[in-house]
């Protein structure tokens, strides 16, 4: 476990919620609360909390706003977000969150891996909650993870199993012999999606081989020799694809190669099905958990990370019906717009 989490301080969370009381209620970029303020705020502390979200796209937008509806409903107008997009940089994630740390929030949300890093090196007090992160292990570079991360940091998975999802592209195309796996190389979570997918897919027989690209310039080619060595292509909770699925739709559409996903919005976009989770609701049990936090003063430095409560198998009928596809029964239609 990397020495700055394991030097976060056990008492974090009572910290913040102590600083709470000397918080601003008003922020010029802040989205504040729902009507009205629940009996728990009424002790007239407010909390002020940023929000890092790493790329804009459905998944991740959903969480952040599933995030603060639940706060909203538990504090009204007695919290604020300053809500932040670092456009896909990492390195804006960075300057994001050691703003929010300058600025005395009480609590950070970190929306997917990159926003996680960058606060959990910008903080070992203010309390760091993470969502739509994969995998806490691999973002941290924890080696004995036992399920909490310790310290200041704690938050929940967007990871959907892999097993089944592997099992949902038997399911779909049992006469399929090559799998490629198609992610952005500089996201660790989906390069730790990608190796146990392997692993899963070829354990079903499949030829599996990955397909990464650097960044958002090379999608288009990557995408285009993955369509044409691979008869299925799998693409994980990765946030530089989702936020690519119009280049990747116009060079697989036309190569008819069908592409499995990890989460409904890259299915959405470009794909036909997935094993998903609701980012949403994602969100708001994040949400939960900062207000145990921040006003049951809950010690984050023994709060597990936690999974979403359910899957759900999801299918873009738009796309299926152009590629010939039939879905068995038990799938749930995503909307998609015409």
């Amino acid at each position: 476990m990397k020495k700055k989490i394991l030097a976060a301080l056990v008492v974090g969370a009572m910290a913040a919620s102590l600083a709470a009381c000397g918080s601003s209620a008003s922020n010029d970029a802040a989205t504040s609360g729902a009507e009205g303020s629940s009996s728990e705020a009424a002790n007239g502390e407010t909390y002020k909390i940023g929000i890092c979200q790493l790329v804009q796209h459905d998944a991740l937008d959903a969480a952040t706003q599933g995030f603060q509806d639940a706060l909203t409903e538990k504090l009204g107008d007695s919290v604020t977000f300053d809500v932040q997009n670092a456009s896909g940089d990492s390195a804006t994630c960075a300057t994001i969150t050691n703003q929010f740390v300058a600025d005395g929030d009480d609590l950070i949300m970190a929306n997917a891996t990159a926003s996680l890093q960058a606060a959990a090196s910008a903080t070992d007090s203010i309390p760091i909650l993470g969502t739509s992160v994969t995998d806490y292990a691999t973002a941290l570079e924890i080696s004995d993870w036992t399920g909490t991360v310790g310290g200041n940091i704690s938050g929940t998975s967007d990871l959907a199993p892999l097993d089944q999802q592997a099992d949902l592209v038997k399911e779909l195309f049992p006469d399929a012999t090559t799998v490629g796996i198609l992610y952005c190389s500089a996201e660790p979570n989906s390069v730790y999606q990608a190796e146990h997918m392997t692993e899963y897919l070829e354990e079903l027989g499949y030829t599996v081989a990955s397909y990464t690209f650097a960044d958002t310039n090379d999608v288009s080619s990557v995408t285009t020799t993955a369509c044409a060595q691979s008869d299925v292509i799998y693409i994980p909770t990765d946030n530089t694809a989702a936020s690519c699925t119009e280049a990747i739709a116009n060079v697989a559409l036309p190569a008819k190669t069908p592409i499995v996903a990890g989460e409904e919005g890259i299915v959405a976009g470009c794909g036909v099905a997935a094993l998903s989770i609701d980012y949403y609701d994602l969100g708001y049990q994040t949400g939960l958990q900062a207000y145990e936090i921040l006003v049951n003063g809950a010690d984050i430095s023994t709060m597990a990370v936690e999974t979403a409560a359910d899957v759900t198998k999801k299918y873009n009928p738009t796309i299926c019906e152009e590629l010939g596809i039939t879905i068995p029964d038990g799938y749930e239609a995503i909307e998609t717009e015409e």
